[in-house]
């Protein structure tokens, strides 16, 4: 195809291949598999030929091409690079809502878990507000149901990555009588307690704001069911990563969302790396049943994934996962989480051990994940 032939005439004839195979193992997945996993109408083949060539010009499309960045000092230069790449995605994915911003009430950043919605949506408002246009954040998390009404798996465990944990009746509710100008009492969710406590106040939205939704789910329809298409902006996060190994196979997107949760669950919320990747399968799941068949409903993509967090996920989680893996090996019933560890370590051993942090500015994305933001997310 147009991929195929425009890396064969830059000299990437090699790459193409990869790429071909790239595309036949995907056409192999959708046989008996259409609703559960990409298909040729949702895998964002322009946006991945977008990343490739990028990745291909930067030196950073494999794990070597990174590591021999890191160890030559040209890690800085990656930095800056792949920021300014994820900033043009932001521009165009801003320009986008812009084009609409005469019928568009609604602007809805959704994408799977740690794609990086929180940073994109608040820098995409920051772009939104330079160009005069007003929005009003609305924290679906808040409209989770109380625990005693809450989807959950097994005995004693609750889902909070299904759509179905939230009261979508509610949110439905609120959102048109946002659209019609009249005020509502937004819940407040306690997850210490598991339960809607009180509100976090009333919120109102003018003629000239747009509502900025930030959801894990946003693209569920049922979600957003009562509004007109016209009314809405769904904008698309994922770490669409082009970076192969040395045995020509490609970095999985879920494998680099499941390291940054990893990180950020040892940094704020104590929990280890042998916990998150235990949990993965279920957000996995959640993922490929609700937000993955949903992809092609998408307005705009924003491609999130940074190169140079490889080796800062390297340094940070790296020392904890042959120890997991070894524990894994024990219990057949962690077949899926033992998978996911070995190919992350089989990727940290082509990276450097160390790597300069101080390199990542705090406007980074990747300051989410890792702390240091000049961001608040809270």
């Amino acid at each position: 195809d147009c991929v195929e032939k425009a890396l064969i005439e830059r000299g990437h004839a090699r790459t193409a291949k990869a790429y071909i195979v790239y595309r036949y193992e995907h056409a192999l997945k959708r046989k008996g598999r259409q609703s559960l996993t990409y298909s040729e109408e949702n895998i964002p083949y322009r946006k991945l030929w977008e990343a490739l060539s990028w990745a291909l010009d930067q030196g950073c499309a494999s794990l070597a091409g990174i590591a021999e960045l890191v160890r030559s000092g040209g890690y800085p230069g990656l930095v800056a690079a792949c920021d300014a790449f994820y900033e043009s995605e932001l521009d165009a994915a801003a320009a986008r809502v812009l084009e609409r911003r005469d019928e568009v009430r609604v602007l809805i950043v959704a994408g799977p878990s740690s794609s990086g919605k929180t940073t994109t949506t608040l820098k995409v408002r920051e772009r939104l507000a330079a160009a005069g246009v007003r929005t009003v954040p609305l924290t679906v998390d808040n409209y989770f149901f109380d625990l005693d009404v809450h989807p959950k798996i097994g005995e004693d465990d609750y889902d909070f990555e299904t759509p179905q944990a939230l009261d979508l009746a509610l949110i439905n509710a609120h959102l048109q009588a946002l659209l019609d100008g009249r005020s509502v009492q937004v819940p407040h969710y306690n997850f210490r307690t598991g339960r809607r406590e009180g509100t976090e106040g009333a919120l109102r939205l003018a003629k000239d704001e747009v509502l900025l939704i930030d959801s894990l789910h946003g693209l569920f329809p049922e979600m957003t069911a009562g509004i007109g298409e016209e009314r809405k902006f769904r904008l698309y996060i994922e770490t669409l990563s082009q970076v192969r190994d040395r045995e020509g196979r490609y970095l999985r997107w879920a494998d680099v969302r499941m390291l940054r949760r990893m990180v950020r669950d040892m940094q704020f919320r104590s929990y280890s790396p042998r916990q998150t990747v235990r949990h993965w399968h279920l957000v996995r799941r959640s993922e490929l049943r609700y937000i993955v068949p949903e992809l092609q409903r998408a307005h705009a993509i924003v491609n999130s994934f940074l190169a140079y967090e490889l080796p800062v996920m390297r340094a940070r989680v790296g020392p904890e996962l042959d120890a997991v893996a070894r524990e894994f090996e024990r219990d057949p019933e962690r077949e899926d989480a033992l998978e996911r560890t070995r190919r992350v370590i089989r990727a940290f051993e082509e990276l450097p051990v160390e790597v300069d942090e101080a390199a990542v500015p705090p406007t980074s994305l990747l300051r989410e994940f890792i702390g240091g933001s000049g961001y608040s997310y809270h």
